[in-house]
């Protein structure tokens, strides 16, 4: 969601405190305002317990919860490899870079939102940094003989 959508979304809110103020059902604020019976009703409750500040946006949900800071220790410690973090053999993968993501800075990750911290930084799984370890160029020779 962007900051002007979260705004958007904020400013509805707003207008329904003001028809709570003005005495106004939850179903009647709900048809005005275009959304569900439901979240007028949240609303009033969050409104109630801390005034107007209750509806005031939180901020995204899905905003980075990284410093820079830690996306570059975060970064040298993928570049360590898996290895290094107690994993059998070097293949990254997202659970395993979540499972890091938490150990390092006790955070929590979807693995969706692993990928996309990732991806936000540049990593792909298309493109490794350095041929694998295991490569032995003599035995892979005859199969690319074969294909040609």
């Amino acid at each position: 969601m962007t900051d002007a959508e979260r705004a958007a979304r904020e400013r509805i809110r707003l207008q329904a405190v003001v028809r709570f103020e003005g005495g106004e059902k939850s179903r009647e604020v709900a048809t005005a305002l275009r959304v569900s019976e439901r979240s007028v009703e949240r609303w009033r409750r969050q409104w109630r317990e801390r005034g107007q500040a209750g509806v005031h946006s939180k901020g995204s949900p899905g905003r980075p919860r990284l410093s820079d800071r830690q996306v570059d220790r975060h970064e040298r410690e993928l570049e360590r490899g898996p290895l290094a973090h107690g994993w059998a053999d070097q293949r990254w993968t997202l659970a395993r870079v979540k499972t890091l993501i938490g150990r390092l800075f006790h955070v929590t990750y979807t693995v969706e939102g692993t990928w996309r911290l990732l991806k936000r930084h540049g990593w792909s799984w298309q493109q490794p940094a350095r041929r694998a370890i295991e490569r032995d160029d003599a035995a892979v020779e005859p199969w690319k003989r074969e294909a040609a």
